[in-house]
């Protein structure tokens, strides 16, 4: 079992409202009236009110190759990912050389060195630290990593491992992509990065309470689901995949296996204090929320995050965790389950508990 010590979110600079990005791209994604007034119209049902954005959105007018997209994420996925793990490791009250153990992840950019390899000078991290960059979970990867960061943690105990997840997912965006899945993800997605830091069991004796400890964590691949969300490559950068079956896929399979790890941990549904949902978007909150059979409210915190910055892929669960963190409303035993959905399909259920 696992601790986390802190979580740190970290933005870009440029904050948009949703009409102001919709103005800019609706021109750049499509000429036809008809398509331009559904984008227009899936925009505004979005429920996403603002997002930050990695460039000025009049950059964003000038077509880039994937060359020059993919040396901007690697660029500013560093400094955002260094912004995070230092205002973490400060929550923490530790320092860049305690860390045994990082993972990164991201879907939106590729790197190698990987962006964590780039952070060792830059923030003194020990140079036998112990890297795994983990690439193609999409939205899955904020709470896949929290659970693989505490399998390490199982086996040391006395460690520091931390996780680093940054999607700029502005970087992906396809001008003159016309399908459905573009017009529905141009309104979605925003940028951010964020930083966990987590300690074994032995470690956190050894610290003041801080955050919530790792209870149990459950992976899902749901078979056939391959088509249902994802990126395609192509010349110009990743191509968004993204279907109404999400949806369906929810429907058919998500109460079942949130019942049955709940059930293996000698818990319902009802025994849950809080829920840390991925803000897919209005209509995969709506189905997660059926699903359980949870009340309106029960996700008011993923909702809250989608309205300000969108959803931010891996980011999105980890920038709402620290918001839980730092309201400090939880009290000891309080359970919280962290779920995200990514490619595959895959599903990754965290089951938290709040210490004494």
């Amino acid at each position: 079992m696992a601790r986390i010590a802190a979580v740190a979110p970290a933005l870009p600079a440029h904050l948009y409202t949703q009409a102001e990005i919709t103005d800019t791209i609706v021109p750049m994604v499509t000429s036809d009236p008809g398509k331009q007034a559904v984008m227009r119209r899936l925009h505004g049902a979005s429920r996403v009110d603002t997002r930050h954005l990695v460039m000025p959105i009049e950059r964003y007018l000038d077509p880039t190759t994937f060359t020059q997209s993919n040396g901007m994420f690697i660029e500013v996925a560093a400094d955002l990912t260094e912004r995070a793990l230092r205002d973490a490791l400060d929550l923490a009250g530790l320092a860049p050389a305690d860390i045994d153990y990082v993972m990164f992840t991201s879907v939106t950019g590729i790197s190698a060195p990987s962006i964590d390899a780039l952070l060792v000078a830059r923030l003194g991290l020990r140079t036998d630290v112990k890297r795994v960059p983990m690439y193609g979970l999409g939205c899955v990867a904020g709470a896949a990593g929290i659970a693989r960061v505490n399998d390490y943690l199982v086996g040391h105990p006395n460690d520091v491992g931390v996780l680093l997840a940054v999607e700029l997912c502005s970087l992906t965006f396809q001008r003159d992509d016309d399908s459905m899945a573009n017009l529905v993800a141009t309104g979605l997605f925003g940028d951010g990065a964020a930083a966990v830091v987590m300690v074994g069991d032995e470690r956190a004796k050894r610290m003041p309470v801080t955050g919530p400890d790792v209870i149990d964590a459950r992976s899902q691949l749901y078979p056939d689901t391959e088509s249902v969300i994802g990126f395609n490559a192509s010349e110009t950068g990743f191509r968004i995949i993204l279907t109404a079956q999400v949806s369906e896929v929810i429907e058919a399979n998500f109460g079942r296996d949130v019942a049955g790890f709940l059930g293996d941990n000698d818990l319902t549904v009802a025994d849950i204090d809080s829920w840390i949902a991925h803000p897919g978007g209005p209509r995969v909150l709506e189905q997660f929320q059926s699903s359980l059979g949870l009340a309106d409210g029960a996700f008011d915190n993923s909702w809250s995050s989608l309205s300000r910055v969108g959803n931010l892929s891996s980011a999105s669960v980890l920038h709402i965790l620290s918001e839980e963190l730092a309201a400090g409303t939880q009290i000891a035993g309080d359970d919280t389950v962290v779920f995200a959905l990514g490619p595959g399909v895959s599903a990754e259920l965290v089951l938290l508990r709040w210490p004494s």
